[in-house]
């Protein structure tokens, strides 16, 4: 069993499970409403001031009303059952039997999960698009914001793979890869409870913190290397985790 010949059984199974039908019917109608009520607000009291700009962050960066905190809320669900529901049904052990190296597996669900999430965000470009129909619309710092949250998706994809196999449990997976993803994201926030150093460390780990600068229509090296780095630090992580039942069944 190769690379393609798993990436298409992870395909297959998003695609014939519900569960993908209804992560997609809740991602559009809270992006579409997003979408809608923010650009209502800033036509209405942008007062001139780069309102499309402006917009924009709000609509991908402005927590809780924005298009990253969707992802943040279905990522976990479309990742929780790609190693849990495996270990559960003991599927798992007869897929690590195949000679296939573990770094093979998890390529093919990383895979198959990006392919999924990354559609969902490209059936969000009618929104830019009916903007631009109306009047013209800035495309490079659109493209930059796909670019981040692609990124952002990528990051959010790897962190539910690495929680989904610590355990057998898919609700735990979701509940944990939220949690996680939650911490990542509003580590930064709360400037009021630590000092300026540990700030200053903890704005480096914030997700948000490095998304803001994309939602921005800046594409900055520091930002990518950091998304990059959380993406490879959790596939490591889960690399780990399977090597670890290696052992485990060996003994």
């Amino acid at each position: 069993m190769t690379f393609v010949a798993l990436l298409r059984k992870e395909l297959r199974a998003y695609l014939v499970s519900p569960l993908l039908y209804v992560v997609a019917a809740v991602f559009y109608a809270l992006t579409g409403f997003f979408f809608y009520t923010q650009l209502i607000y800033f036509v209405q009291y942008g007062f001139g001031l780069n309102i499309l700009g402006n917009f924009w962050i709000a609509f991908l960066a402005g927590a809780p009303y924005s298009v990253s905190m969707v992802l943040l809320l279905v990522v976990p669900l479309l990742t929780m059952r790609l190693l849990a529901e495996e270990k559960k049904l003991g599927t798992i052990e007869f897929l690590l039997t195949y000679p296939l190296r573990d770094g093979t597996i998890v390529a093919a669900k990383f895979a198959a999960c990006t392919v999924v999430v990354g559609s969902l965000l490209a059936g969000t470009l009618a929104y830019p698009a009916f903007l631009a129909a109306i009047q013209p619309v800035p495309w490079q710092p659109i493209v930059a914001s796909y670019l981040g949250l692609l990124l952002l998706a990528i990051s959010f994809t790897a962190c539910g793979i690495f929680v989904s196999a610590l355990t057998e449990s898919q609700v735990v997976a979701a509940v944990g890869t939220l949690g996680l993803l939650l911490l990542l994201w509003a580590v930064s926030w709360n400037e009021a409870a630590t000092s300026p150093a540990p700030l200053r460390v903890a704005a480096k780990l914030a997700m948000f913190d490095h998304f803001e600068s994309f939602a921005k229509g800046v594409i900055d090296l520091g930002d990518l290397t950091y998304f990059v780095g959380v993406a490879a630090f959790f596939s490591f992580l889960t690399l780990r985790v399977l090597e670890a039942r290696h052992w485990r069944r060996q003994r």
